[in-house]
């Protein structure tokens, strides 16, 4: 697990989120799901390289809200909790 910071880009602000904690690294060019049930669209993945806490993130994911027209917004009819959880078999 990796802990982030997520940055929000909007226009030529930097709104800073939340910390999560994240399974895999996204990557720039890719969309993720926030924890507010949104989709954001990664534009940069900053690391700090030798850097270690057990409170802080080590990593920065500055994101903006996908576009209303962006596949992403409609999940395939997809209900997170329900098709992708394990505990709700």
């Amino acid at each position: 697990m990796y802990k982030v910071l997520i940055v929000l880009h909007d226009g030529d602000d930097y709104i800073r989120m939340n910390k999560v904690f994240v399974e895999n690294m996204p990557v720039a060019g890719q969309y993720i799901i926030h924890t507010d049930g949104l989709p954001y669209y990664v534009e940069e993945v900053t690391t700090f390289v030798g850097y270690v806490s057990s409170k802080g993130a080590t990593t920065i994911l500055v994101v903006h809200p996908a576009p209303e027209d962006a596949p992403v917004n409609k999940l395939y009819g997809i209900d997170v909790e329900r098709d992708m959880d394990d505990s709700n078999n």
